[in-house]
């Protein structure tokens, strides 16, 4: 009812002025039609509320086509998509195309350009990998000769002869006594001096420390070339002198137990055959100190 007391009639020509302002009658949609204004064979409330009606319809119609294509179109791309990977996963690729690629890479590999990063030094080898050399033995210093001194109240060059007829005697393996007793007859003979000879003047040609006169006696055991022990030049070397003594001795039997001035006198033949007798203890002395 409004204010005048006039009844509100739905179908009338006129609507309350407080009407809900979403769909006023003269609004309209740039895709609705318009309404003929003049149109007077309707009365004029019917009208507006069926072209209201009508613009809400069409919109959600067109809405509803609208969403529906994109969702169409959405799906159809979707399943291209799956089906053309599909597809060129399970087809397999042509020889010739296998062969470009392969060609392409192997270009590819040798064009490209050498990484800069640092190089990590390989590591260190494992101590248990490769066992320790285990250090040589360092050579034991060889013993430096001992220097012989002289004893007995010999000289430096007699104790040096001494020593020549010492070495000689062990190189030939005799004992210890035939040492002594040839020390002792080089005493007696030559005093441990290498004699040369004036009668034999080519033995003075050779090392000598005196000169004799005693026959064509020379060397330490004053032998004589002409008895036949040996050449100038042999008797003129101390170890050569010593070895034709000592191997005499050898010759006489049971020489190591007879006296020293027996035994050496069997093998001289001198005139003074007791002499030989008083260089025992200081030829022991010599031997002594040469062997050590």
């Amino acid at each position: 009812m409004r204010d005048d007391g006039t009844l509100d009639d739905s179908n009338g020509s006129a609507r309350p002025s407080d009407r809900s302002d979403e769909s006023p009658s003269t609004e309209r949609s740039d895709d609705t039609p318009a309404i003929d204004r003049t149109t007077a064979s309707a009365p004029q409330g019917a009208g507006t509320g069926r072209t209201r009606l009508r613009g809400a319809v069409n919109r959600r119609t067109r809405l509803v086509v609208a969403t529906g294509a994109a969702c169409c179109l959405g799906l159809v791309g979707v399943s291209q998509v799956g089906f053309g990977a599909a597809d060129r996963a399970t087809r397999p690729a042509p020889a010739a195309e296998v062969a470009e690629r392969a060609a392409l890479d192997a270009a590819s590999r040798s064009l490209a350009r050498p990484s800069t990063a640092p190089t990590t030094p390989s590591a260190a080898p494992s101590p248990t990998a490769t066992p320790k050399a285990k250090p040589k033995p360092k050579p034991k210093p060889k013993p430096k000769p001992r220097r012989i001194v002289p004893v007995a109240g010999l000289d430096r060059v007699q104790m040096d002869n001494a020593v020549k007829i010492v070495r000689a005697g062990k190189e030939m393996g005799v004992p210890r006594r035939g040492l002594v007793i040839a020390v002792a007859t080089a005493m007696q003979e030559s005093t441990l001096l290498n004699y040369a000879s004036g009668v034999l003047p080519e033995s003075q040609n050779y090392p000598h420390q005196a000169v004799g006169w005693d026959h064509d006696s020379v060397g330490l055991f004053q032998q004589r070339p002409s008895s036949g022990w040996g050449t100038v030049e042999e008797l003129m070397d101390p170890e050569y002198a010593t070895r034709a003594f000592l191997s005499a001795l050898e010759e006489i039997p049971g020489w190591q137990d007879l006296p020293l001035s027996v035994a050496a006198q069997a093998v001289q033949i001198s005139a003074f055959p007791d002499a030989y007798a008083q260089h025992e203890w200081n030829a022991g002395q010599v031997v002594a100190e040469i062997l050590g």
